[in-house]
């Protein structure tokens, strides 16, 4: 069982089209947390590129706005939310505003080598362990969670939307990731790495089929299997032969 503080295992109902506050990170705070981490994640579900997790810590001040169309401010919220000229100003800001954040990332190769969910882990926990402080409790986008025992968690589904903290990390991350896979599009052109930032668009694809996968891709991924030039690439971990050990079938 997660270790989350009692009276506190109900997620919220998820609320759209509001900005982020900080009602559970208050609600944490009054049950005994002083330290609290949002995490987020981005590339869980991309053919290339790695896993990247940003935490990020608040003091709970006011957050940073952006100036929108007509005056109107553009409050933090969900990455995915936020137009790309958006996330970027706001990455531009966040670093200075946040208390503390960091980021951890897992590589394809260490993706096929352990699978998603542990290499999900490791570099949440390489984001964790390289904040200033650790923090007293973890919030978590989602319902599953992946960190264990070792940290005290609070899942909640939307946290994105409607945590602060969790919205800050999740701009970051984005926003590096992204940074990341478009300096790949020079050495591979044709993968549309700047504009897909690994996911699967048709683009992407279509150079798959033509050229193969890059040492920039998941070699563990299903979609191998429908490339009959590169299936003979697919790789498999063998569930005997103990954690991390591949073979190619």
């Amino acid at each position: 069982m997660t270790d989350a503080l009692p009276g506190l295992d109900k997620a919220a109902p998820r609320r759209a089209r509001r900005p982020a506050d900080y009602e559970i990170e208050r609600e944490l705070r009054d049950a005994g947390a002083v330290r609290i981490a949002g995490v987020d994640e981005v590339g869980r579900g991309a053919w290339a590129g790695p896993v990247v997790v940003c935490a990020a810590v608040t003091d709970l001040g006011p957050p940073p706005e952006l100036a929108g169309r007509g005056g109107r401010p553009v409050r933090l919220t969900d990455s995915k939310l936020l137009s790309a000229a958006h996330r970027e100003g706001f990455a531009e800001v966040l670093p200075g505003w946040l208390a503390g954040h960091a980021i951890g990332e897992a590589s394809p190769r260490e993706i096929d080598e352990v699978g998603m969910t542990e290499a999900l882990r490791r570099a949440a926990v390489r984001a964790l362990e390289a904040l200033p402080e650790r923090p007293d409790l973890v919030i978590l986008d989602g319902d599953q969670d992946f960190l264990g025992r070792s940290w005290r968690v609070r899942c909640e589904i939307g946290a994105d939307r409607r945590s602060v903290t969790v919205a800050a990390a999740s701009v970051l991350a984005k926003v590096h990731r992204d940074r990341l896979m478009a300096a790949l599009e020079p050495g591979h052109p044709g993968y549309g790495f700047a504009t897909s930032a690994g996911y699967p668009s048709p683009v992407h694809q279509r150079a798959l089929a033509e050229h193969g996968p890059t040492p920039h891709h998941r070699l563990s991924w299903s979609y191998l299997d429908d490339l009959p030039r590169w299936r003979h690439l697919r790789r498999r971990r063998d569930p005997l032969a103990g954690s991390g050990q591949l073979s190619l079938l």
